[in-house]
């Protein structure tokens, strides 16, 4: 019998007609009423009912052709229960004064719960009261299910969306809910973890392989006392599968109807939200950011139209601002490096797109390979949100400082500083901080630019690997306080290139770099050099 079916037919539980005192109903035998449902009321004094039974009736009776003998009950009480009848109910008089005691026997012997009716209850009132108490149930299943969809459409038009939406479905059905991309990798979850995720990755990973096609598809399976239910979400090329959802729950709480419900909606709404158009942001104002920078516009021009003017930046209050004016009523960004772990190419699905563009609190997310970029719309006095799931996820970061638009350049080397000293030093993400009280306030810039260009001139006839390299690393190494193997680390190559590299600089420019001075001054003239931001210098 398909369960599943059965359990989305409206039904009441046998305990509340059994409850009811106006029915007058009591059990004399068969297992306890309470775990049967009735989904109808029957009425029959056939001798056998069962061609006319689809199951899960409450049949009722008064015995008129009941058998006589013992083995004729029992043949009777076999036939209803391998109909599925969920209870029987025998009313008593005019033609038995008792419920039949080898009735109660037989309905003991095959689990069939027998409920007695006495005279004064009619059999249609039996009835009544069963499709009232199902319409009941039906009308609180569909306000809770209407409560539910209401908080997942809100959930949905938040920054972070995905995560709003899972959170909610938890909180909805009492799963651990969790979302998985095309490769079995967890993105995000929300909700009690369960003692065993893994088995509930497992028939994710294994649902994706048997479903070739866009429709969501769900399996269920119950195992070290858990229910797990998975539901494919579609690509959107009508062949692939681009992520799937994942609901843990207690076996002895299986999925309700409001549980299909909801989480038939948040589905929908996931599948939505990963989709390649929601995930890559193709909306209005990032395509006409798009047209003004391919004729020419200027980013300080184009930022605008990547921010409206009501606060409803995709960033939103994730990205690190208040709500009151928007969190970009600053007009500034944070531009955010990244790199994969182990340098291995990352995916960058539409699933991946989106649940890194709800953790960063951004639609600006590009991956590359191993590297990423984002541009997080942020006030002028607003620090980065630190996302430590990105971490789980294999992502290293570098975040700037906020910056305005034309000053982007400026902050893309800040970022990509902090992505190098988070690679040397192990750590998840650095965030690049500024000191307004430094030795560059007291220095006139005229000078400091003609010292910086003066200083690493003659690094301009150093040959291959050119200056850029040796300027970078010669950074870099101070950076890391003279460190050979970070920052051999930080720029993906051997120590003794390092090695190489800064004995040729040291040479050109006929300096000790051991000495704490040279370094100092090194230091301070790097700042100075061209495309650098002096007064927000590492």
């Amino acid at each position: 019998m398909d369960e599943t079916a059965n359990a989305e037919q409206p039904s009441v539980p046998l305990g509340v007609l059994l409850a009811d005192p106006a029915l007058g109903l009591t059990q004399v035998a068969g297992p306890a009423a309470e775990d049967r449902t009735v989904g109808t009321v029957g009425t029959t004094e056939l001798e056998d009912p069962t061609p006319y039974l689809v199951g899960g009736e409450f049949l009722l009776t008064s015995g008129v052709r009941l058998p006589d003998d013992a083995d004729g009950i029992d043949t009777y009480v076999r036939r209803v229960v391998a109909a599925g009848v969920a209870a029987l109910g025998f009313g008593v008089a005019p033609v038995h004064a008792e419920v039949p005691p080898a009735l109660v026997r037989s309905c003991d012997r095959h689990g069939l719960p027998l409920l007695r009716l006495p005279p004064a209850t009619p059999f249609v009132a039996v009835g009544q009261a069963a499709y009232a108490a199902i319409a009941a149930s039906r009308n609180r299943e569909l306000r809770e299910i209407s409560r539910a969809q209401s908080a997942l459409a809100s959930a949905a038009a938040r920054p972070d969306a995905l995560r709003s939406v899972l959170g909610q479905l938890a909180a909805h059905t009492g799963a651990w809910s969790v979302l998985y991309d095309a490769q079995g990798t967890e993105l995000l979850s929300a909700g009690h973890r369960p003692a065993s995720p893994h088995l509930l990755r497992d028939l994710a990973v294994r649902t994706l392989r048997r479903d070739a096609g866009p429709t969501a598809a769900a399996v269920h399976d119950a195992d070290l006392g858990v229910h797990l239910t998975v539901h494919t979400l579609p690509a959107g090329d009508g062949r692939t599968t681009a992520a799937t959802l994942a609901l843990g729950q207690a076996a002895a709480t299986p999925p309700t109807v409001v549980h299909r419900q909801v989480t038939g909606t948040a589905t929908v709404l996931l599948a939505l939200l990963t989709s390649p158009r929601h995930a890559l942001s193709t909306d209005t104002h990032s395509v006409g950011a798009l047209v003004l920078l391919m004729l020419g516009a200027t980013p300080a021009e184009v930022a605008p139209a990547l921010i409206p003017g009501d606060g409803s930046a995709a960033g939103g209050p994730a990205a690190g601002g208040s709500t009151a004016g928007g969190p970009t009523a600053g007009g500034h960004w944070t531009v955010v490096h990244g790199r994969h772990r182990d340098g291995a190419p990352a995916t960058a699905g539409p699933a991946q797109l989106a649940t890194l563009s709800g953790l960063l609190g951004t639609p600006y997310v590009h991956i590359d390979g191993p590297a990423l970029k984002a541009l997080v719309p942020c006030a002028a006095d607003a620090g980065p949100r630190v996302s430590d799931r990105a971490a789980d996820l294999g992502w290293v970061l570098g975040y700037s400082a906020p910056a305005a638009a034309g000053d982007l350049p400026h902050a893309d080397i800040q970022a990509g500083r902090a992505l190098q000293r988070a690679l040397a030093t192990g750590t998840p993400a650095v965030v690049h901080t500024a000191d307004p009280l430094t030795l560059h306030a007291l220095v006139a810039p005229a000078d400091a630019r003609d010292l910086a260009r003066t200083r690493f001139a003659p690094l301009d006839e150093a040959g291959p690997p050119g200056t850029p390299v040796l300027l970078g690393t010669l950074r870099t190494w101070l950076t890391l306080h003279g460190s050979w193997d970070r920052t051999a680390t930080a720029l993906g190559v051997h120590r003794n290139t390092v090695r190489h590299r800064l004995a040729r600089v040291a040479d050109l420019l006929d300096l000790d770099l051991q000495d704490p001075g040279t370094r100092m001054e090194l230091w301070f003239a790097l700042q100075w050099l061209p495309g650098e931001a002096p007064h927000q210098h590492p």
